[in-house]
């Protein structure tokens, strides 16, 4: 995350204060010095909101997440508060607007769709499809398809998310890949490490444009604003573009589907 977030880090001192006592001061304190990290993943998210749902409430919305992030942080864990507290911002807010159905079922469908077509038509071609390759297997032309996209960006996971069992459908509150991550099961170890190993080659087989895109969002952690100005391309293709790598990943790393 670049440094301008968050310039003060809370030292390990004054968590394990809070903790021990959990004095209000010291809560409300955290929750003030890290209050700009919720701006940021609203920035980060790229939301297609309808006009009824106002920017402060979804910043609200972001604050249950920082609020409930602060609660249960445990450093001895070695992960950074920021990393755990994205994860809970995020999910808040998406869970937040799925109880206000403003992520509508069509959008998940459509997801779902898009996800099935892209798995399918790279098998068939042995490479990634292109844009027109998957609107023609669809029934729609190419624009429909990208805006198809942008509208399902907020129902994308994130690489994080993949790496973790829990369906995205299930809530975004449930996708937290960041809290298991410690966890005393060899099995469990293996089996994450299996599945960072076939991330990473499935982001390899990417289009390039997507693993830019990727790399700019989750490694230079670059906005989608920022993004589509160093690509030179609209806000929107950028969520586009996002969205595709997500849900190509997604079929990239789902079981096989066995025939009875």
């Amino acid at each position: 995350m670049p440094a301008t977030v968050v310039q003060v880090e809370l030292n390990e001192a004054m968590w394990s204060s809070y903790i021990a006592k959990h004095e209000p001061q010291m809560r409300e304190r955290i929750i003030v010095q890290y209050a700009p990290l919720v701006k940021y993943v609203v920035g980060r998210l790229a939301l297609n909101l309808p006009t009824v749902i106002d920017s402060d409430d979804v910043i609200s919305y972001g604050t249950i997440g920082l609020i409930d992030a602060v609660e249960r942080f445990d450093p001895s864990r070695g992960i950074k508060f920021e990393t755990y507290a994205i994860q809970r911002i995020r999910g808040a807010i998406i869970d937040a607007l799925r109880q206000l159905d403003q992520i509508p079922r069509t959008a998940r469908q459509r997801a779902r769709e898009i996800e099935a077509a892209l798995a399918e038509l790279e098998a068939k071609f042995k490479r990634p499809p292109t844009d027109e390759e998957v609107a023609k297997h669809l029934g729609l032309d190419v624009e429909k398809y990208r805006e198809a996209c942008v509208r399902t960006n907020v129902t994308s996971t994130s690489l994080d998310a993949l790496l973790s069992n829990d369906d995205e459908e299930a809530g975004g509150g449930r996708a937290y890949a960041f809290e298991d991550k410690d966890s005393p099961d060899p099995a469990a170890a293996t089996e994450r490490r299996e599945a960072e190993q076939a991330l990473v080659l499935a982001v390899k087989k990417l289009p390039e444009r997507e693993r830019l895109v990727l790399s700019l969002y989750y490694y230079e952690e670059l906005t989608m604003k920022e993004i589509s100005r160093v690509m030179e391309i609209s806000e929107s293709r950028v969520c586009q573009l996002h969205a595709q790598a997500i849900l190509r990943l997604r079929a990239s790393m789902r079981p096989p589907q066995v025939a009875a």
